[in-house]
């Protein structure tokens, strides 16, 4: 659906000045072999106010997560959270635990290191010093598929596509759940070795460290990879004297072993003994627990999800819904529940494909005119503000305020305007939300531009986006 301004010779007016002005952007040769999609509606009359291909679906990228967020709180709600517990089935006699030690997640992205390690204290608090059974780590929760049907070769090193498991530990409160923050630092002399670190500390983790340090002023440049199959890390290349350290998020082989591993470490720097061998089981029906930790809520969580566009949250909230509404952790379940949240939305779930929650799959796909319905939609729910005010904000210099879009729209109308979703992949981008023009009017907009070649169009998403924000109907009157 393309639809263009006023002939030539008639006088345009406000808006089909705005459709002209916003078809030249489009028509920009840097699109001359892309596929962009528009659409933009007014959130007071849900009429258009401009449609660019906005029938067409297409690949949102990251978009994806405006999806699985609402459903998220929609199903589960703002004040859903998630349990991570340590249980038992056996006796306690004096110091000793005669059973196994159970060590179950639901998902939580948000456990960090040191929260195992207060779970480990918390079993030491109760006298117990000897487990006279195993450490059995439970992620029973979600099912054993650990990446998206699209996940390719390339992306399963980075921390954007980690695995996701019921068990599962975060290296900081960005919550980039499945993943270890590896720094290389430069020796002090040129030819000094390279100090190589990971967070958190764990043997499950081997960096194999081939980095050299080179005379000030020189190059810094440095490869890293992840064997396939297991945790063997390595960084090679060259770190100057004066050179800043490198520093990257680096997702792991099973995230459900480094779990378990740490807890395992921390019960025995807590003087808690293991007699057997940490494994894999399920938590038996009725077992006693002995410690527990639950989440922060889950509208608490949705600023570090939607600002920074967390990938693990948006799979393990995909996975968490198919369990809690269909009975079964799995992508397949979880889909289908967004998809019915998007239908009972009004969208038409005909023209939408979903395969995964994150929008890390270059076959997802959604008009850009059923994106604004459900951004209009979502207006309407309860737990709206929670979502709107999640949204990155252009030009907000915070982290946590601009989010993925604090480095946008500067010095423009659309700075502390502009609400919207970012997203990237390769030769696919998008930016979805809300703005408010210059005569106070809501306007709902989804633009996506797929199949473009070369460096990304967002300097196009912005200016469509900064038009918006100029708009003014006074010309009308």
């Amino acid at each position: 659906m393309i639809q263009f301004g006023a002939g030539a010779d008639s006088e345009l007016t406000a808006e089909q000045e705005l459709r002209s002005d916003l078809l030249e952007i489009i028509q920009n040769d840097d699109l001359d072999h892309a596929l962009p999609s528009v659409h933009v509606r007014s959130a007071e009359s849900d009429d258009d106010v401009f449609s660019y291909n906005s029938d067409t679906s297409v690949v949102p990228a990251s978009g994806q997560k405006l999806l699985t967020g609402a459903a998220a709180l929609d199903v589960l709600g703002p004040d859903y959270t998630f349990t991570t517990g340590v249980y038992s089935d056996g006796r306690l006699s004096g110091k000793v635990l005669h059973s196994d030690l159970y060590l179950k997640g639901t998902g939580d992205p948000t456990m960090l290191p040191e929260d195992y390690d207060d779970l480990a204290q918390e079993i030491a608090g109760q006298g117990i010093k000897v487990i006279q059974g195993d450490l059995v780590a439970d992620d029973t929760f979600f099912d054993d598929m650990r990446l998206s049907l699209d996940m390719s070769w390339f992306n399963q090193r980075r921390h954007t596509a980690a695995q996701v498991s019921a068990l599962t530990v975060s290296p900081d409160e960005d919550y980039d759940a499945g993943s270890v923050i590896v720094e290389v630092h430069p020796g002090d002399e040129a030819g000094d070795e390279t100090t190589a670190t990971v967070y958190p500390d764990t043997d499950y983790v081997t960096i194999l460290n081939d980095v050299d340090t080179i005379e000030a002023g020189g190059p810094r440049t440095v490869n890293w990879g992840r064997e396939h199959g297991n945790n063997n890390i390595f960084v090679e290349g060259t770190i100057p004297t004066d050179g800043n350290r490198w520093r990257n998020w680096i997702a792991i082989w099973e995230p459900t072993e480094l779990a378990q591993s740490l807890f395992h470490q921390s019960l025995e720097e807590h003087g808690v003994k293991v007699q057997g061998e940490l494994t894999l089981g399920e938590t038996p029906e009725g077992a006693m627990t002995l410690a527990e930790r639950e989440s922060l809520p889950l509208s608490e969580l949705f600023d570090p999800f939607m600002k920074l566009s967390n990938n693990s949250i948006a799979e393990i909230l995909t996975k968490t819904m198919g369990k809690e509404i269909n009975g079964e952790g799995s992508w397949n379940a979880g889909l289908a529940v967004i998809e019915d949240y998007l239908e009972g939305a009004g969208l038409n779930t005909s023209a939408i494909q979903l395969r995964d929650g994150s929008g890390m799959s270059h076959l997802n796909k959604i008009p850009t005119e059923e994106m604004t319905k459900l951004l209009r939609h979502v207006q309407q729910e309860d737990w709206y503000d929670i979502y709107y005010s999640s949204l990155p904000v252009a030009g907000a210099s915070d982290r946590m305020t601009g989010g993925t879009l604090r480095n946008r729209m500067s010095g423009t109308a659309a700075e502390g305007n502009v609400q919207a979703k970012t997203g990237t992949v390769t030769s696919k981008t998008s930016l979805s939300g809300y703005v408010t023009t210059a005569d106070e009017e809501e306007l709902i907009f989804s633009i996506i531009i797929n199949n473009y070649t070369g460096s990304h169009p967002k300097h196009l998403e912005d200016e469509i986006a900064e038009r918006l924000a100029e708009f003014s109907r006074e010309q009308e009157e």
